[in-house]
């Protein structure tokens, strides 16, 4: 038995060892040279910091861009879906109020073009992005309560639009908090 014993709680002090001291050590330390230096990506502005690039955040007024829904109401400390199936009535529920919202804010869109982003909450319910179309759907509501033209509120989303890394690994996506400040900048 002591045979067994005392090579176990070596393997077990050394594993502890690797896997709680040295492990987190060296991710902490390629952390270091990711952008934000592990802490994040924030974005400020004059000076302020507004949020995290990364970071899905609620905008409600009608003069801003809108997100994906979260089911954690974009709480980072607890991100995590609703884990409901599309079937399940409560979801259902839940999705017809988001589409009826969005169509309450955005009354010249047909039911039919709202893309299921803006209605569906994310995986993590903290989704920084939608998609090209997600944002264009709602151009003529953002020109009108700020009174600027369709086309320069589709050019600023063209601008924002970030293409997928290396041309063909990922969608297209807009970032909503940088399209939000880029909105805010136009004079």
């Amino acid at each position: 038995m002591k045979t067994y014993i005392l090579p176990s709680l070596k393997l077990t002090f050394i594993l502890i060892i690797i896997c709680a001291v040295c492990y987190p050590l060296l991710i902490a330390g390629v952390a270091k040279f990711a952008p934000g230096g592990g802490k994040g990506v924030t974005v400020s502005v004059n000076g302020k910091v507004v949020g995290y690039e990364n970071i899905g955040q609620k905008f409600t007024d009608d003069k801003y861009f809108q997100g994906r829904p979260s089911a954690v109401d974009y709480n980072a400390a607890g991100s995590g879906g609703s884990n409901k199936a599309p079937s399940n009535a409560e979801y259902l529920v839940q999705v017809q109020a988001r589409i009826d919202t969005f169509m309450m804010h955005n009354p010249d869109v047909k039911k039919s073009d709202i893309p299921a982003e803006l209605v569906t909450a994310s995986g993590s319910g903290l989704d920084p992005d939608v998609s090209p179309a997600g944002a264009l759907v709602q151009v003529k509501r953002i020109a009108k309560v700020r009174n600027l033209s369709e086309e320069k509120v589709k050019q600023l989303v063209a601008e924002q639009t970030q293409k997928p890394l290396l041309g063909f690994m990922g969608p297209e996506k807009v970032n909503v908090l940088k399209l939000n400040i880029a909105l805010d900048l136009l004079k």
